[in-house]
């Protein structure tokens, strides 16, 4: 049974935690209940020019609430998150979700697990760390500004990479892992595509299971206009091909699935 539902949600909340970074909580009726981490919404602009919903990862779950958190990036002027950017408390939006297989979290339970975000990849990564019981270590990768590393400090060991050396290590997520020594039985990641094959690699080449969610290639979010297909090593029943469709199939795959 699909539990995804189209919903008209209300925000609560919006405040920018960072240049052109926000944090959006919402009012659901049915979406909270069944969200679950690394499953993403898919949200409508209201506006005629761009028919295709924008897909938004989940950031936090409160179930006793039923509010779901985005955080998310401003692309640029006249797009839709430039639109989601100026909501205001009260104001409504239209909503399909959730969407997406998400983390297997029971995959991971009980052992010495990696959670790696790089940039707008780290808030899918924050009510991964909440629900997953095992051995967390956080492991975020940042252009320069920080966010949203405080909070998973509530719930996991943090390391922290920029790009420009202001914080924690100088370099990748890679290099933070290297130079602390850290080490994972199991890898939860999510972030810009060059990062998820550096990974999928180190993974491969330390014999650890990794899973990767590739959610910045989605554009409808539903499986229909296959703008977010991944070449796979399965043929694809839909297309006959060796493709998945990152929003349908995904966004999360075990790394050992697709190519990069």
């Amino acid at each position: 049974m699909s539990t995804k539902t189209k919903e008209n949600l209300t925000v609560v909340s919006q405040e920018e935690i960072g240049k052109d970074i926000f944090s959006l909580w919402l009012q659901t009726d049915q979406m909270a209940q069944y969200a679950r981490p690394g499953q993403f919404l898919s949200l409508y602009t209201g506006n005629a020019g761009k028919l295709l919903p924008r897909p938004i990862s989940i950031c936090e779950i409160d179930k006793e609430t039923s509010r779901i958190r985005l955080v998310y990036r401003v692309t640029g002027k006249n797009t839709g998150t430039e639109a989601f950017s100026k909501m205001q408390p009260g104001d409504k939006i239209e909503a399909l979700g959730p969407l997406g297989n998400g983390f297997p979290l029971e995959e991971a339970e009980g052992k010495k697990v990696f959670l790696i975000g790089g940039g707008i990849g780290i808030p899918p990564m924050l009510e991964t760390a909440k629900q997953l019981n095992a051995q967390k270590t956080a492991v975020l990768g940042y252009r320069d500004e920080l966010f949203l590393n405080e909070e998973f400090a509530k719930y996991a060991d943090v390391y922290v990479a920029t790009e420009d050396g202001s914080s924690g290590t100088k370099g990748n997520v890679l290099n933070a892992i290297q130079e602390k020594a850290l080490e994972a039985d199991v890898i939860f990641a999510c972030g810009p595509t060059p990062m998820l094959r550096a990974l999928k690699e180190y993974a491969a080449a330390n014999h650890i299971t990794c899973w990767i969610s590739m959610e910045e290639r989605m554009a409808c979010g539903i499986g229909a206009c296959l703008a977010c297909v991944c070449k796979s090593k399965d043929i694809d029943a839909h297309s006959q091909v060796h493709n998945k469709r990152v929003c349908k199939d995904g966004p999360v795959f075990l790394s050992t699935e697709v190519e990069l």
